[in-house]
């Protein structure tokens, strides 16, 4: 019951109890690891903005979407550091696919959005170990990689090491050959580790 915590803190995460909300489900988040859950996954939809019923195009609907999520995080963490909690819990803001950084029109539709683009993804992670500061860039576009590219092997290596997990150690073997969690590569990113 999320009623019951302070004004300060409704206010900060922009919660209101009883509703379903982005900020409702970070403020269970963060007493969720307070009582020692491990693993806490959140989802926030209507990220695609390609006009297609469901969200609406991306001049309107990226605005409006970042701002239901922006708060509320930004108070998760910094809710989970002044309790102490940051430096062993890993947060991590992604997404399913990287988008591209220009509009698209799609079947004659007025309504842009961006779509979906194999080249650059962006993470960012905070907390458990993780350095502060920028890993990687791309040009100035924001449409190929232009520094430090990070395969998603190395991603899920790294990722798996912040875990205390050694990906090389998670393997399974299927029809004779030797699998792990990052497939047969994946070298973890040190310079992004504390």
């Amino acid at each position: 019951d999320i009623a019951k915590e302070p004004a300060k803190t409704h206010e900060a995460y922009g919660t209101q109890p009883g509703q379903a909300s982005f900020a409702n489900n970070c403020l269970l988040a963060r007493r969720l690891v307070e009582r020692g859950v491990r693993f806490v996954q959140l989802y926030h939809w209507g990220w695609d903005h390609h006009g297609n019923g469901v969200s609406t195009d991306i001049v309107s609907a990226l605005p409006r979407t970042t701002r239901l999520v922006d708060k509320p995080i930004s108070a998760l963490l910094t809710d989970l550091k002044q309790r102490g909690l940051l430096d062993s819990t890993l947060v991590v803001w992604g997404g399913e696919f990287g988008r591209t950084p220009v509009n698209e029109a799609r079947n004659g539709s007025k309504l842009l959005g961006r779509d979906h683009h194999p080249r650059c993804f962006t993470i960012w992670m905070a907390g458990g170990g993780v350095k502060p500061g920028v890993y990687g860039e791309t040009d100035e576009f924001g449409y190929n990689i232009a520094k430090d590219p990070m395969h998603v092997n190395d991603y899920h290596a790294t990722l798996l090491a912040l875990l205390g997990l050694d990906h090389e150690k998670l393997t399974f073997k299927h029809l004779g050959r030797r699998y792990r969690l990052t497939d047969v590569s994946g070298e973890v990113v040190k310079n992004i580790i504390a």
